[in-house]
């Protein structure tokens, strides 16, 4: 697993809702990393997350070349 901590002091609202953990917690897909968890530590929401290799979403984006069609075909899936 992977555990995105999130430091709720000085959060916005629109940033983190329940209604998002809850849509995130019932809608599961196997082309997405898939929510599993969440708990309350101290000021800090901790999500746990399915673990994913590779590094983040953005990390991969910034550091690969997509061409038009591939992008395509991966927003398809």
């Amino acid at each position: 697993v992977a555990i995105k901590k999130i430091n709720l002091h000085g959060l916005r609202k629109e940033e983190l809702t329940v209604n998002k953990l809850i849509v995130m917690k019932m809608n599961g897909n196997r082309n997405l990393v898939n929510y599993l968890d969440s708990y309350l530590v101290a000021k800090e929401l901790w999500l746990v997350m399915e673990f994913m290799d590779g590094g983040t979403l953005s990390d991969v984006i910034s550091k690969t070349y997509l061409s038009e069609d591939e992008m395509a075909a991966i927003s398809w899936e």
